[in-house]
């Protein structure tokens, strides 16, 4: 017996190092699959115009949701080869491991809780009422892509050499907005509204703005700006030691389109973010690595600078060659000017005085170009501020009427015209920190609020060269509507992601030993995970796949003739895969019968209660059969939604004085005076609002006054509610 049992352990040992070594191939092929589809991820998100639409949202849930899928379908094979047995083992030796139950129970999963946490509290609102289901539905969604990436970034920073895949993931992406925003600048890429346009000096001294892919030059120079300051982290680090000039050039190589496309960006809000971050990296170096700082960001920072005022000059539509060789020019001159400043700061102290003085005059002429090409934009610039302090005012206002829980998804865009001080045109808030104040009020705030902590603190430890990267995060969003891009989310996530992943091997093996599940439930604990993300991902894409379908049956609805079978076919598909939608409700209902129109219009103002469109299409229905009466109920309530919008005003008081005319010609004379009354109650309102907007000093971004439509109407109404004539019924009807 016992010579059995020592044939059998030496067998044992004799297969040990095969399947470690099998084991060891599967982990690094899991470890690729799961980079490579954090990285797609990622580049997809920077094509999608960095996701600020929800339909863009919809569609890379169910490309999320499917790779997650593939990637637990994946583990699930390689666990059914490992064996039942070796499973079991391994769940209760918790080492690191390909198993799907391990993965989902590995430490820093859990990093996922806050984003979910920010979907549950959405789908609540949803649940029980807010401004908008739609909003809230969306916003659901969007966390919820969120939480997704979350945990495919959580798996690929506890797997080993996961660190290389998040800078990998990071130079795509960061190379991929840079250099296609660049090439759109040179007149080399046809990017459609990658460059914004305007002739007003508040909002671009050039005339012309960089937005790049994401199509907004704030959050682009945001984005870019984080890219910039971390390929300047790792620039200073080449520069701190004698290299050859092959690395060097690759660690410098990002650095000079990346400052060039923030600086074409024209986003006072990024340049101060980033100034603050950059002063943030230089403090957190060590006292030696703070001049190579300084060092590799002189030259390049100098043609980033030459090279946007070339581009700024010709409003960045220049010829495709001149814009080229213009582009070419700076890059090879930041190249080899970082190379001369390195090869002098490591020869003698001669030398250092030297880059010294010469790191000096490039930063004065950076600065010098910078602000020649700027001074009109900064001087005529206090307006836009002004008028962001005058949103910031009535968002707060609006924020304390739920301040614990908030209102809903999509709060601002919904109701900044119902609550507005002055018709300015404002559909974002441009605060990230109101605007979630604002949909979810405190308790949201909180929950963000300690997902930053957490984060600062694993990048505080392990990686504080990515501390000015959330910096710049942090700040710009607060001060516009970054966060509104589900793409800089995604950056967020990576940083952090990149940051647990670089933390030391002893640090992961001293949490692994850490107990943090109870013996009896070491093995039911992961399952339920497993369980719930497989339900969590399978619903997730079920409701993101009927809204990507609603969106789909209505862009092919609006695309067909006016009115026709077809149309109106597409668009009850439409409506049957999404009825909260209230742009689709409208135009379904524009197709309809008065009756059914009715049933499915009052069914959406269920759903958006503050939605000013409904009331007035309930106001139309109501007037063309000549119920006066609510007609001027659904008209007063629509105008007190957006009582800045003169084109509403003025359909109003035709649609009354219609209704009145009808009311009269039936026989119903004092109903038509009741009619027309309301209606002259309406158009001395809206007299008034004009005359006051009129003597006041602030913006009319609207262009809100009294229309000459808007007196006629008003005129023939005053004549119906004292009594017209037969002659004046006649002359005068619509």
């Amino acid at each position: 017996m016992e010579s059995k049992k020592t044939a059998t352990w030496e067998r044992v040992k004799g297969l040990k190092a095969p399947n470690s070594d099998r084991e060891g191939r599967l982990g690094s092929a899991l470890t690729l699959v799961l980079g490579a589809f954090a990285c797609i991820l990622l580049l997809l998100a920077c094509l999608e115009k960095g996701l600020y639409y929800p339909a863009d949202v919809y569609s890379l849930i169910l490309v999320a949701s499917g790779s997650t899928w593939i990637l637990l379908i994946i583990c699930l094979i390689l666990q059914k080869r490992n064996g039942p047995a070796r499973i079991a083992q391994r769940v209760e030796s918790d080492d690191k491991t390909n198993s799907v139950f391990q993965l989902m129970g590995h430490n820093h999963i859990y990093w996922f809780i806050w984003p979910l946490g920010m979907a549950i509290w959405f789908g609540l609102h949803a649940w029980v009422g807010s401004v908008s289901l739609q909003g809230s539905l969306d916003e659901m969604l969007r966390w919820s892509l969120l939480a997704i990436f979350a945990v495919l970034t959580a798996l690929l920073a506890s797997r080993e050499n996961g660190a290389r895949w998040f800078a990998c993931g990071w130079q795509m992406a960061g190379s991929l907005l840079v250099l296609s925003g660049l090439l759109a600048a040179c007149g080399v890429l046809p990017l459609p509204y990658g460059v914004m346009r305007t002739a007003d000096p508040e909002i671009s001294s050039a005339g012309a703005r960089l937005g790049g892919l994401l199509q907004y030059p704030n959050a682009y120079g945001a984005v870019v700006g984080m890219y910039a300051l971390e390929r300047l982290a790792a620039a200073a680090r080449a520069m701190a030691r004698p290299l050859s000039a092959g690395r060097l050039i690759a660690a410098v190589l990002p650095l000079m389109p990346a400052q060039a496309a923030l600086l074409l960006s024209e986003s006072r809000g990024a340049w101060l973010a980033t100034g603050c971050a950059a002063i943030a990296a230089f403090a957190l170096q060590r006292r030696g690595a703070r001049l190579p700082l300084l060092l590799a960001m002189a030259a390049p920072l100098a043609c980033a600078a030459w090279l946007y005022r070339q581009l700024a000059a010709a409003q960045l539509a220049p010829a495709p060659v001149p814009g080229l060789l213009a582009l070419a020019g700076a890059w090879a001159a930041a190249l080899l000017g970082t190379l001369l400043l390195c090869r002098l700061w490591h020869s003698g102290a001669r030398e250092r005085a030297t880059a010294l003085t010469a790191t000096g005059l490039a930063g004065i002429t950076a600065a010098a170009l910078a602000v020649a090409s700027t001074a009109d934009r900064m001087a005529a610039g206090v307006g836009t501020g002004l008028s962001r302090l005058q949103l910031w005012r009535d968002a707060l206002k609006l924020w304390t009427e739920a301040a614990w829980l908030g209102h809903g998804g999509d709060t601002w865009r919904n109701m900044f015209r119902a609550i507005q001080s002055s018709p300015y045109v404002g559909g974002e808030v441009h605060n990230g920190i109101l605007d979630l104040a604002l949909d979810t009020g405190v308790i949201g705030v909180l929950l963000i609020a300690g997902w930053f902590l957490f984060t600062l603190r694993t990048m505080w430890r392990f990686a504080p060269h990515l501390l000015p990267v959330f910096l710049i995060f942090v700040l710009h969003g607060a001060m516009d509507f970054d966060w509104s891009f589900t793409f800089l989310w995604m950056m967020f996530i990576w940083i952090g992601g990149w940051a647990h992943s670089s933390q030391p091997q002893q640090h992961v093996e001293v949490y692994k030993k850490r107990p943090r599940i109870p013996p009896q439930l070491s093995l039911w604990s992961p399952i339920l995970t497993g369980l719930f993300i497989l339900f969590w991902l399978g619903g997730t894409a079920w409701l993101a796949g009927h809204q990507w379908a609603a969106e789909h049956q209505y862009r092919l609805a609006i695309s067909k003739a006016a009115g026709s079978t077809e149309q109106k076919a597409l668009l009850a598909s439409a409506h049957k895969f999404n009825s909260y939608r209230a742009d689709i409700v409208l135009s379904l209902s524009r197709m309809l019968p008065a009756k059914e129109a009715e049933i499915i219009l009052l069914k959406s103002l269920s759903h958006s209660p503050v939605n000013p469109q409904l009331y007035q299409e309930l106001g139309q229905w109501a007037a063309r059969s000549g119920l006066g009466e609510q007609a001027g109920e659904y008209f007063e309530r629509s105008i007190a939604l957006n009582r800045y919008d003169a084109s509403s005003q003025s359909l109003a008081l035709y649609c009354m004085e219609k209704a009145s005319r009808l009311e009269l010609a039936a026989g119903y004379t004092d109903r038509a005076k009741q009619t027309a009354a309301a209606g002259v109650r309406i158009y001395e309102r809206y007299r008034q609002l004009a005359e006051e907007v009129a003597a006041g000093q602030e913006r009319n971004d609207r262009r809100f006054g009294l229309e000459d439509e808007a007196l006629r109407h008003g005129g023939n109404l005053r004549m119906l509610a004292s009594g017209p004539s037969a002659s004046d019924l006649t002359r005068r009807s619509p």
